[in-house]
């Protein structure tokens, strides 16, 4: 299936511009600047905050090439660092979390960063304006922004968002970031999937959920082999349809997180809210098991979009790695706990382990669901976290150590990918991410040493126009040949 043709829709209850020389841009603007400025500022009194500032959309899409360097990129690095993120095509949007997906990707290769392109997502819902839900009140879910992550598997590039199917997008040289269409596992999968999908180091296998409708089963829980063919897709008793952004792998268990965001209808902008009576729990699953039973352990109620890591721990225990809201709100800071579930005693205890917000963790994925040492965040990049300086911070999860990269006044970095730089896991590498300087108005590629994060930069890249502030994506290595 093309970008250009129709996708059919599924009913579930509940081109390109390339510049003609080296060093030149191209562009198209999809969306004329005085248009977008107007949608953004007009007939509000001033911009709402998901618009405005860095959250702001770009109206154009451009291919640059031979980007300058500061400092220098290492020679060991060689792919794509893609991001993805919410950039409204109409410069309009009722909540940050809507916009239609947008991909920022930077090609770096031979010590050089080769090229910058950005991409909108071309859904149906981009192209031809589909709604998620009809007007007979189903779901189809081949519409929707795919704005939340970019993530590879079995050899596709997909990009994603949890109310929808993923969209493949191209990663051959010269069609870099184009939309190819839906991808439904050859028409196995029936429900949305989550954007926070973990592949297994060990088996290569893509474990994921999908959540939502208005009847049960609200949650069902997927796995991928290697060659990335569906082969489980096992419904999942809930109470309700809660907000279940992103759940944990460790080499034995899949857990999943029921906590108290529910969806509401009738609320206006974002359909969920905080109902703390709902309760909160952790539900274990073993993978040797996938239909058995799952075993849920109450914990307090809170709230948590991303996972950094987890592991087992001997046979009765599970450890989890979350950065963790003490309830779902505006300007509500998330700090980074540790949960040990006991498998014996059926409780779990949680411990705060830093004092410094941080959101959007990561890991070193080659020893996901594994007791990695070290853990990443950023500091800074929220709708409630105005006049928190931007910074990196690196944990170390066994020593309870914590190193910080602070990147100056006014200099607000996103999520950072861990790309490595040899082929052992836990081993060296670097932390790739976009910085937003808000003195200049724009966007560099930053390149930190991940065991030496509070160095200055190994390599700054000024891009050739802003990214605004988005949510997730990867480093994508070239296949080894």
């Amino acid at each position: 299936m093309t970008a250009a043709s129709t996708p059919e829709p599924t009913a579930v209850e509940t081109s390109p511009l390339e510049p003609t020389t080296p060093g030149s841009t191209a562009s198209e603007s999809t969306v004329p600047a005085s248009t977008a400025a107007g949608r953004v500022s007009g007939g509000r009194g001033g911009p709402v905050p998901h618009l405005a500032g860095n959250f702001a959309p770009v109206t154009d899409e451009l291919t640059a090439y031979d980007l300058p360097v500061t400092g220098a990129i290492p020679p060991e690095l060689s792919g794509w660092y893609l991001r993805n993120g919410p950039n409204p095509k109409d410069a309009d949007s009722p909540h940050w979390f809507f916009g239609d997906g947008m991909v920022h990707g930077v090609r770096l290769e031979g010590g050089r960063a080769v090229s910058y392109r950005n991409r909108w997502v071309r859904t149906s819902t981009f192209t031809d304006g589909v709604r998620v839900r009809g007007e007979d009140g189903q779901r189809d879910l081949t519409a929707g922004a795919a704005n939340t992550h970019v993530v590879r598997h079995a050899g596709r590039t997909l990009a994603l968002v949890e109310s929808s199917f993923p969209y493949e997008i191209d990663c051959r040289p010269g069609h870099e970031l184009e939309t190819l269409g839906v991808h439904d596992f050859g028409g196995r999968l029936t429900t949305a999937m989550t954007a926070h999908p973990k592949t297994c180091p060990t088996t290569g296998e893509l474990h994921f959920f999908g959540y939502g409708g208005v009847t049960p089963p609200y949650l069902t829980y997927h796995r991928a082999d290697a060659a990335g063919e569906l082969v489980i897709s096992r419904p999942i008793d809930v109470p309700g349809h809660t907000m279940m952004h992103d759940f944990h792998l460790t080499a034995r268990h899949v857990v999943f997180m029921d906590l108290p965001v529910v969806f509401d209808r009738d609320r206006p902008g974002m359909p969920y809210g905080w109902e703390p009576e709902y309760g909160a729990r952790l539900g274990v699953l073993r993978r040797d098991d996938p239909y058995g039973e799952v075993r849920w352990l109450p914990i307090d109620p809170c709230y948590v979009f991303h996972a950094l890591n987890a592991h087992d721990e001997g046979d009765q225990r599970i450890v989890l790695y979350v950065s963790r809201y003490a309830e779902f709100g505006d300007n509500t800071p998330a700090f980074l706990w540790r949960w040990t579930l006991d498998l014996a005693s059926g409780t779990v205890t949680e411990d705060q382990l830093d004092d410094q917000f941080a959101e959007f963790p990561r890991v070193d994925d080659r020893l996901a669901g594994q007791d990695a040492r070290f853990g990443y965040a950023a500091r800074g990049l929220s709708l409630g976290a105005d006049g928190i300086p931007g910074a990196l911070l690196r944990y170390d999860l066994h020593t309870g150590a914590v190193a910080r990269h602070d990147f100056g006044p006014g200099r607000t970095p996103g999520e950072a990918a861990f790309a490595p730089a040899d082929d052992r896991p836990g081993g060296p590498g670097w932390l790739i991410t976009y910085v937003y300087d808000a003195t200049t108005d724009t966007s560099d590629l930053v390149v930190l040493d991940a065991e030496d994060i509070s160095a200055g930069p190994v390599a700054t890249v000024p891009l050739p126009q802003r990214v605004p502030y988005g949510f997730h994506g990867n480093w994508i290595p070239d296949p080894v040949s």
